[in-house]
């Protein structure tokens, strides 16, 4: 065989060993191209005396990252992904699958087809489809459980979770793992199999450690309260459920069936939607070509639970950080919170003991504003006042150098405002993280009438590099996310006012799919937050707004949520309840206003609160702070807990 056998495969020999390398890039996924090229490979290596094994891997920065979505909406093309990986399972010479980056969906099929698969040490392993609506459809529910117990199959399909090349060793799924040259150790490995004995492939294995019936039946009533409504969790576990009990070509005809229900599925394009859209965020077309600036060392103003979060997040993500607080008490209470969040890392193995050694070493507090004034840039998170973000953003530019970039977190405040108080407000831009922040994936980096274009790009590629989502937004109270939720929380306000209790808002909403609801939310939030936001709006509040006042009562009594043990529900118990104060308080607004209660279904309150989050959304629109209507899907879904599988507010007013 000779080399290049198409442009995004090629085929080598060293000796008696081919290795056919996948060059799709940027992710290598398993185009039409891709998969015609390696079943012509498998053919011409069985006919070729010549070869004795074959290694398969990706060139670039991943192994295959999965098929290609974009072929989704076209006819299909054989060779089919199923056929690959059973052409690769009837193969007669071993091929071996040497896996770097990811391998995920159908790139982790076709290295379940092969006879081996080795990978370095820190490759991942997975099958995201779930979290498009979606489940594997080329034998990846038949295969995985008979390569690895059923429940870690049921784990790692379910939850759409990839596992670390460590871990997928000791399950089962990999051969070898190593730390050197990925290729050269295959390419080893590959000899010492060659001219051994095949190994069964997965096809004709039994399920690994099946369930029981009663196991099966509680794991599904589990996940289907877990999964909030959407279905494709739901139906790969039916479908892995059923393996046990069917022949592998009847088991795949079972997946491929319950996968194409799936791709056809509101669910899926809703999905699918949101996953194109989060990678279009922050491609602005006026930054086209506009390089960000080089940031290496961050400082963080502020050692709370926001200014921690963040702290933490830029040291696992390889920058160098100093927190700088007001004093030594604090600083100290600061840097135990950085250490929780990176001892929960090392905890959950994403990084190792040396690794948090090292972070907890390089890691730097003070309280001398001197310490930051050769940071790249700056993220301050003080408390939500203008007056002391202003003095702070003061100080900074009389601490640091003129380049470096200023940002602040606030969550509502006017960044124009506070960038009045730096000499060059062209450096000044708004990182809006969500807490906590070493978790939520969404930023809203925001745009002031002043910004460099440099330091936009500069704030996008910053939010990328954490692995977060970033979405510009406009200047306005609360930017796209937190204007939008005030409209739809003073709609539940109003729903109570006029009959609705909180824990029925509540309810509707979870019902409807998000995770929890908005009183319980506010609650988690802390309800002092928005109470600073509403008397700061109080002088300029427009007359047409309605306002229930429960809330501001509630902060008045001291009860901020969770924190405090009460807010709109009472926590002392253990569990929340709705106690006589709260009701006490909604009574007297509803005798104030003389409204007679009425009663509510779970669709008529999730019809206002819609109504409300879609109206303020094309408000958010049409005044320029929201890019599109995709921006502020990506928005409610990552930032508010709107349920990924209804594709957005906006998707679902436009569907």
């Amino acid at each position: 065989m000779g080399v290049g056998m198409s442009d995004v495969i090629d085929f080598v020999c060293q000796g008696q060993v081919g290795v056919l390398t996948i060059d799709n890039q940027p992710v290598n996924a398993a185009s039409h191209r891709v998969r015609s090229g390696i079943v012509n490979a498998i053919r011409n290596a069985d006919a070729d005396a010549g070869i004795k094994a074959v290694v398969l891997i990706g060139a670039g920065k991943t192994f295959i990252s999965g098929a290609d979505i974009r072929e989704f909406n076209q006819s299909p093309k054989q060779p089919y992904l199923r056929e690959v990986v059973l052409e690769l399972m009837s193969a007669s010479k071993p091929w071996i699958s040497a896996i770097h980056g990811a391998a995920l969906g159908g790139g982790l099929e076709i290295a379940l087809g092969c006879h081996y698969r080795v990978a370095l040490s820190d490759a991942s392993l997975g099958f995201p489809e779930v979290n498009l609506g979606l489940m594997p459809g080329a034998g990846g529910t038949v295969l995985l459980p008979r390569c690895v117990a059923m429940k870690d199959a049921i784990q790692m399909i379910t939850t759409g979770k990839p596992v670390m090349a460590r871990d997928a060793l000791a399950k089962g799924i990999l051969s070898a793992v190593t730390e050197d040259s990925l290729a050269e150790f295959a390419i080893e490995f590959a000899s010492q199999k060659a001219g051994e004995p095949l190994p069964v492939p997965l096809s004709r294995r039994s399920v690994i450690e099946p369930l029981t019936r009663d196991e099966a039946d509680r794991q599904l009533a589990a996940l289907r309260h877990k999964s909030h409504g959407q279905q494709s969790p739901v139906v790969a576990l039916e479908t892995i459920l059923a393996t046990p009990g069917l022949g592998t070509e009847e088991a795949i005809k079972l997946e491929r069936d319950h996968f194409e229900q799936l791709k056809a599925s509101e669910q899926s394009r809703a999905l699918r939607c949101l996953f194109f859209a989060e990678r279009n965020t922050g491609k602005l077309s006026e930054l086209s070509g506009i390089q960000p600036l080089k940031v290496e060392k961050i400082g963080v103003i502020g050692g709370g639970t926001m200014g921690s979060g963040i702290a933490a997040t830029c040291l696992l993500n390889g920058y160098a950080i100093i927190l700088i607080e007001t004093s030594e008490a604090a600083t100290q209470l600061a840097r135990q919170r950085v250490w929780e969040i990176l001892s929960d890392s090392k905890k959950r193995g994403l990084i190792s003991s040396s690794k948090f050694h090292a972070l907890t070493s390089a890691f730097q507090s003070s309280v001398d504003y001197q310490a930051i004034s050769d940071a790249d840039l700056v993220i301050e998170a003080v408390y939500e006042d203008l007056k002391v973000k202003q003095e702070v953003f003061r100080r900074l530019d009389e601490s640091m150098r003129p380049d470096a970039v200023l940002a602040s977190n606030t969550s509502y405040l006017d960044v124009n405002e506070i960038a009045k108080y730096v000499v060059d407000s062209s450096r000044v831009i708004g990182l809006h993280f969500f807490s906590p922040a070493h978790i939520m994936r969404l930023v809203e980096v925001i745009k002031t009438e002043t910004v460099a274009p440099q330091v936009l790009t500069t704030g996008i590629r910053l939010a990328r590099s954490l692995s977060k989502i970033p979405v510009v937004s406009g200047v306005c109270d609360g930017f796209i996310g937190n204007r939008i939720m005030s409209a739809y929380r003073r709609e539940a306000d109003y729903l109570i006012v006029e009959g609705a209790s909180p824990d029925q808002v509540d309810a509707a909403m979870r019902d409807f799919g998000f995770p929890i609801g908005i009183f319980q939310m506010q609650d988690l939030a802390g309800l002092d937050i928005a109470w600073a936001m509403r008397k700061r709006q109080s002088k300029t509040r427009a007359p047409d707004i309605g306002y229930a006042g429960i809330a501001d009562r509630l902060c008045e009594l001291g009860r901020f949520g969770r924190k405090t043990g009460s807010g709109w529900y009472n926590y002392e118990g253990g569990i929340p309840e709705l106690d006589e104060t709260v009701n006490s308080i909604i009574a007297d607004e509803r005798d104030a206003r003389l409204i007679v209660p009425q009663s509510f279904s779970a669709d008529e309150i999730m019809k206002r609160i819609l109504n409300a989050m879609q109206g303020e959304a094309r408000r958010v629109l049409d005044e320029g702070i929201a890019r599109c209507a995709e921006d502020i899907d990506v928005v409610m879904a990552n930032g508010y807990g709107f349920p990924r599988w209804k594709g957005g507010p906006m998707f679902m007013q436009n569907r």
